[in-house]
């Protein structure tokens, strides 16, 4: 790997080098998600062997910056000590503890308390899982206990939206709406619809104002919701901004008038703050900047900086009234994980959401997303850039062939992934996600010297990425 910024190559532009022995052993025992399994086996992986503060080193000596937070949840960056110690701590004292037929812990009792002050809906309860899919999943399943209470079995349906992604759980994958997750594993089920994707820069009409957008889709949902029939429909989930799909904006007024449309139709509004929980959009729910009133919460990510599998679900307490006469009928909630709410994922959340008190994790984004997001809309001036777009500590920037018409390139000939793998030459890992979308989501406790360094690093990439494709004859 070239640290220089006069890098002229990557690693695919020679012969692949033979793969050293822990690569072989990878390629012969590890499944690796969201990867061409045909490929990997001939390129290997690059493993990873240490990681401090908002870099990683593989086993060759490598140092990158971690430009997408990992899976855009290490908002603590690497080495927290702290989290270490947490961990530790609840392992030697106890490191399992279950709560199901109401045993229960107080790691969880405390984080269950902590979320429930802070959440951005009205919460009673707190239900726990292990992961993203699993409380998008869970929301399903409470959605339609809740309907099946009060006496409402026809209102099922959920709306999702194109190029959402909700997870890839069997329900969770229903819910996200980018078809590569739905291709032969004969996915989505059915009572799952898609509702468009509020991209203005792509998909708003000459001259159509930002508003008028958010009219014309809230507009076209109401008239889903009426084609479908509102009796029909539970709930709407939404990612206040989407990430896998592209790290999709919403237009101004979307949300509000979204939201009229539901609540005219006794529909649930689900705010799915998987990614922008937790400082990552300025303010600590993503709820909070784009003003949704969301009735129930999925969280995952960024509860515990990812040092531990953690994911959470808030409860309503009409919905949870519900649950009690379903309970009193059946004579149990007949639903839950062997991991929630486990004791030490729940003590590494409690610190990390101390952590976000102490050094003010929303005042720390805005006191750098400023220069973050100057330089992202920067680079909106390249060739290359079609739109550059953020909020926050989040933002990507979107590839065409053709600035002026919004041509896109070929999706066959990969050109976002051709970036991140200059990007990774360079030294940074970022990540190419739907539409020639090159993604950034650091570390919420980047330094302003880092967030220069990784636009630097962008920059180049982005410029060899030019050459490469003038060259292959795709410009």
């Amino acid at each position: 790997m070239s640290s220089s910024s006069s890098s002229t190559t990557t690693s695919s532009a020679s012969p692949a080098a033979p793969l050293t022995n822990s690569q072989m052993r990878d390629v012969e025992t590890v499944l690796h998600p969201a990867t061409n399994l045909s490929a990997h086996r001939t390129t290997g992986p690059v493993i990873m062997e240490r990681a401090e503060g908002v870099h990683l080193w593989d086993t060759d000596g490598n140092k990158y910056i971690e430009g997408l937070a990992g899976l855009w949840c290490t908002s603590l960056g690497y080495g927290n000590e702290e989290l270490v110690e947490a961990a530790r701590a609840q392992m030697s004292q106890m490191p399992y503890s279950h709560l199901f037929g109401g045993k229960s812990h107080e790691p969880a009792i405390a984080l269950a308390e902590k979320i429930k002050a802070i959440s951005p809906a009205p919460t009673s309860k707190v239900f726990f899982t292990s992961s993203g899919s699993e409380a998008n999943d869970t929301q399903i399943k409470l959605a339609w206990y809740y309907n099946n209470a009060r006496g409402k079995p026809k209102k099922k349906k959920i709306i999702s939206r194109m190029r959402a992604y909700h997870g890839v759980t069997l329900a969770a994958t229903s819910l996200t709406g980018l078809p590569i997750f739905h291709q032969d594993f004969d996915l989505p089920m059915a009572g799952v619809l898609h509702a468009a994707c509020p991209h203005h820069w792509r998909n708003g009409e000459p001259g159509e104002s930002e508003e008028d957008y958010a009219t014309r889709l809230a507009e076209e949902l109401e008239d889903m919701i009426t084609r479908e029939d509102p009796d029909t429909i539970a709930a709407f989930i939404a990612e206040p901004v989407m990430g896998a799909g592209g790290v999709v904006i919403p237009p101004k007024t979307y949300f509000e008038k979204i939201q009229a449309v539901l609540t005219r139709h006794d529909i649930a509004m689900i705010a799915d703050e998987v990614i922008c929980g937790f400082g990552r959009t300025g303010n600590y729910w993503g709820s909070e900047t784009f003003d949704i009133k969301p009735d129930s919460v999925s969280m995952a990510k960024a509860i515990t900086s990812a040092y531990m599998p953690l994911g959470a679900v808030t409860v309503s307490e009409d919905v949870f009234q519900a649950m009690i006469l379903e309970s009193e009928k059946l004579g149990v909630f007949a639903h839950g994980f062997t991991y929630s709410g486990h004791p030490v994922a729940a003590a590494v959340a409690l610190k990390t959401l101390e952590i976000y008190d102490k050094i003010d994790v929303v005042g720390k984004v805005r006191a750098v997303a400023p220069q973050f997001l100057t330089r992202l809309n920067a680079l909106a001036d390249h060739p290359l850039v079609g739109e550059a777009r953020g909020v926050g500590l989040l933002g990507a920037v979107e590839l065409v062939k053709n600035k002026s018409d919004k041509t896109n390139f070929d999706a066959s000939i990969g050109i976002g992934a051709k970036t991140v793998e200059y990007c990774q030459a360079e030294g940074l890992i970022l990540r190419a996600v739907v539409g020639n979308t090159v993604a950034l989501c650091p570390p919420l406790i980047i330094s302003a010297d880092e967030i220069d360094a990784m636009f630097d690093k962008l920059e180049v990439a982005l410029n060899l990425t030019e050459q490469w494709a003038r060259k292959e004859g795709h410009l």
